[in-house]
């Protein structure tokens, strides 16, 4: 078996579920306290309000996923603050010595790009992890089939 193995509701969502190989007893996190980490900068919020909605409405977030997701907004806002400042003062600066350097930020910023990365798989937040979801279409209740 190669890589990490898949938790058992992304098996079926992807639809690579096998009876055999189900952990049955795996843990079923509530979906019902899904809040920032307490220790999120200003900017890792600002993002945490525009990607949490959108991965609970796909039904991916759960009460335990908050600390992963602050992670990767923390990654994010990094990233964004690091870049801000590589076109602010370019991406070779000069050193005290007089010698052209590449900046700090620049390797703050692909730092972050990497963490931002892991973490955006993790959560099938990219193009080729969505391909491997299979997600099934949302049942349409309708409110007179009862009659």
């Amino acid at each position: 078996m190669s890589g990490k193995p898949l938790p058992t509701a992304l098996k079926i969502f992807k639809n690579t579920a096998r009876k055999d190989q189900l952990n049955e007893f795996e843990p079923a996190p509530a979906r019902d306290q899904i809040q920032p980490p307490d220790n999120l900068s200003d900017g890792a919020l600002k993002n945490w309000g525009l990607v949490v909605e959108q991965l609970k409405s796909a039904g991916i977030m759960t009460n335990l996923d908050n600390q992963a997701l602050g992670l990767y907004c923390e990654a994010y806002s990094r990233w964004c603050e690091a870049n801000s400042k590589i076109a602010e003062h370019g991406m070779v600066i000069k050193a005290p010595s007089g010698y052209p350097v590449q900046s700090p930020y620049l390797s703050i910023s692909n730092k972050a790009f990497e963490q931002m990365r892991a973490m955006l798989s993790e959560f099938g937040m990219t193009p080729s992890s969505r391909s491997r979801i299979k997600a099934e279409p949302k049942e349409i209740v309708n409110e007179f089939d009862q009659f």
